[in-house]
């Protein structure tokens, strides 16, 4: 009889992985690295056991997207109170806080749990060309 394999603790082994985000497409981008982020891209991959790597995205401030989603796109929050709903631009947001962009994207292709949140933790995104990860010797990824 064939048993199902479930990898332990000890087996798991976490890379680091490097992307740089420069002329790339937001949404293409994202998934390549949800899937990293869920271990996909491994053929030990196991739903719910923490098999991912570890990701950091540079420039992220010079992502691209197609058509007029710049000006049409538009992240929204509520304060909770009659009224308190704000809304930003990707342009925008783009232009104050770029990392926001790509971890809110990568954000909506995790799963909507505590795992999914875990997960998002493992992702390090930075709008300029530098990084504080350099001691984690990160494989730079196309």
């Amino acid at each position: 009889m064939q048993k199902t394999y479930f990898p332990k603790q000890g087996d798991i082994t976490s890379k680091w992985y490097l992307i740089d985000a420069a002329d790339k497409n937001l949404g293409r981008l994202s998934t390549k690295i949800a899937r990293i982020l869920l271990g996909k891209n491994k053929p030990e991959y196991t739903p719910g056991a923490d098999t991912g790597d570890y990701v950091i995205v540079i420039n992220a401030e010079k992502i691209s997207v197609t058509g007029n989603r710049l000006d049409q796109k538009f992240y929204y929050r509520h304060s909770g109170y009659p009224g308190g709903i704000k809304k930003i631009s990707l342009r925008d947001q783009l232009a104050k806080f770029p990392e926001r962009v790509i971890t809110h994207s990568v954000h909506g292709m995790l799963p909507k749990n505590r795992y999914g949140r875990m997960l998002l933790g493992k992702l390090k995104v930075y709008a300029g060309p530098e990084h504080p990860h350099k001691a984690q010797q990160p494989e730079l990824l196309n």
